[in-house]
């Protein structure tokens, strides 16, 4: 679920780096945001489902 949730963060990062160059530095909080949600999944590991 998180490994999705960054994916989708920086698919939105690099549309609004590119596209928007007037956003400044605001843009960059998303990449911030898909680098902790990457960080949680790979720290996170599997969980067993019962």
């Amino acid at each position: 679920m998180f490994l999705g949730i960054g994916i989708v963060l920086v698919l939105l990062w690099l549309g609004g780096f590119v596209m928007f160059h007037t956003a400044g530095f605001l843009i960059h909080i998303l990449l911030v945001l898909a680098l902790v949600s990457f960080v949680f999944h790979f720290l996170r590991g599997r969980t067993s489902t019962v």
